[in-house]
């Protein structure tokens, strides 16, 4: 371990490692300590709000887009609320698996706050931005594995917010769409990058050139989403994904997600050097023994995160 170590002394790549598996503080506070945000506003004025799930759902946190006088359209306070979310997420060591819905009907969210933006000095504009690609990129960065729920339109910034997880489960009434060139812009906060990653490049050219829109069944065709499921049930097909995903180990999930997500952004050799690394620092765990006592007596793991 002390020789992988020192392949990737002073490098991100070991930086980013170190951050999502810090593997002896994994079971810090009890379920829903650090939920308790300082807010000045009541929950009904709330834009975004995060939820804990309880059995059959524990290890599940659900953070639900509740701006829907507005269909969840981006603005300042709800890219706010939505960083002070990924802020207190990044932190907590009981959500395994953490499911991003809309609690408006009919959609995801239409995208960035057209009305709000056009009251933005051009300094605003660009610094608005910016923060949207940041927190959507730390909002993939997160160390646990991440569930967009698509039921209804996700267009624009919407669409790049969903990019952002590591999973889409969508409806059949879903639609994704990248418009922005259609609005004397382009996509800004990720979607020039992810969109190809996930669809390639001609065809993520195509969408964000004619910023047509895409249907969930589509969507799933192109790989834009992994799951598409009958109108209205995408977020009891992403639970049920969430709860497969958290019956396994914390850890291992964190390790698993840092060595993917950085590995596809290096050479090969690196990509599995920085396996290498990860792997070792899951083999001196408690889970990686309860894993092989439970598989021994033939019952299910009781992981704890250590």
């Amino acid at each position: 371990m002390l020789q992988a170590a020192a392949l990737y002394a002073g490098t991100p790549l070991l930086q980013l490692a170190h951050a999502a598996i810090p593997l002896q503080r994994c079971l810090a506070a009890k379920q829903g300590a650090l939920w308790t945000v300082q807010r000045q506003l009541s929950t009904a004025e709330l834009q975004v709000q995060v939820e804990p799930l309880s059995s059959p759902n524990e290890g599940i946190s659900v953070v639900s887009l509740t701006r829907s006088a507005a269909k969840n359209a981006i603005g300042r306070q709800l890219l706010r609320e939505l960083q002070e979310a990924i802020n207190t997420l990044r932190q907590e060591r009981t959500t395994r698996v953490v499911v991003l819905r809309s609690s408006c009907p009919g959609t995801f969210s239409a995208g960035a706050d057209l009305k709000e933006r056009a009251t933005m000095t051009q300094a605003e504009t660009a610094e608005f931005v910016s923060g949207l690609r940041r927190s959507f990129a730390e909002l993939a960065g997160l160390p646990m594995p991440t569930v967009a729920v698509l039921e209804g339109f996700a267009f624009g910034g919407g669409a790049e917010l969903a990019l952002a997880c590591d999973l889409r489960v969508a409806d059949t009434r879903a639609q994704l769409a990248f418009p922005e060139a259609r609005l004397g812009i382009m996509p800004g906060a990720g979607g020039t990058q992810r969109l190809p990653r996930l669809v390639g490049l001609s065809r993520a050219k195509e969408l964000i050139f004619s910023a047509r829109r895409v249907c969930g069944s589509e969507a799933l065709q192109l790989g834009l989403v992994d799951h598409c499921v009958e109108e209205g049930k995408a977020m009891e097909r992403a639970l049920e994904l969430a709860r497969d995903i958290a019956q396994s180990a914390p850890l291992s999930l964190r390790a698993a997600k840092a060595a993917i997500n950085q590995g596809v952004e290096v050479d090969l050799a690196t990509g599995l050097k920085l396996e290498e690394y990860l792997y070792a620092q899951l083999i001196p765990t408690r889970d990686r023994l309860e894993g092989l006592k439970a598989f021994a007596e033939k019952r299910t793991p009781s992981y704890i995160g250590e």
